[in-house]
């Protein structure tokens, strides 16, 4: 039921919720265990947000919003991070829905213009800690809930060869 939730309720997430979020995140599969590059930036200041949505718009009604930033020191494969990323965001969201939650995925990487701008904010150094993502979340404004959507295409699928 999981879809791209860009407006919230003024209400906010408890610390529970989030550290629940976290924690999904962490349990993605990674290149390889022990060597997962993930770190996270939790933003719930209202100055804050409103500094990142200067960067990023859809940050502007997020009660918290959460920033992917890969640790390049950590990752096993140097140039696979952002697959590494990918997953602890998306099973970041699935937990979000879990939680009765809405969210959003909004990219930074690889605009290397956005990830600098993201990287200044945040005081990243852009060379070993990269800017991967913000993940919005909050309740659902009205209008906005989760619900199944069929995206299913049997026509994309391929077997043995395209």
């Amino acid at each position: 039921t999981r879809r791209s939730i860009r407006e919230y309720q003024d209400k906010d997430v408890s610390d529970e919720d989030i550290l629940k979020i976290l924690k999904a995140g962490m349990q993605a599969p990674g290149s390889r265990l022990g060597a997962e590059p993930w770190e996270f930036v939790v933003i719930k200041n209202k100055e804050t947000l409103a500094e990142l949505a200067e960067i990023k718009p859809r940050v502007k009604t997020a009660p918290v919003a959460i920033l992917l930033v890969a640790n390049i020191e950590r990752a096993f494969y140097k140039l696979h991070w952002q697959q590494d990323m990918s997953a602890a965001a998306e099973n970041m969201l699935l937990e979000a829905v879990n939680l009765g939650l809405g969210g959003l995925w909004n990219g930074v990487a690889p605009t290397e213009d956005t990830m600098q701008k993201v990287a200044d904010l945040f005081g990243l150094d852009n060379e070993n800690q990269k800017p991967f993502c913000v993940i919005t979340l909050g309740y659902p404004a009205d209008g906005w809930e989760n619900k199944f959507m069929d995206k299913f295409d049997e026509e994309r699928i391929h077997y043995e060869k395209y």
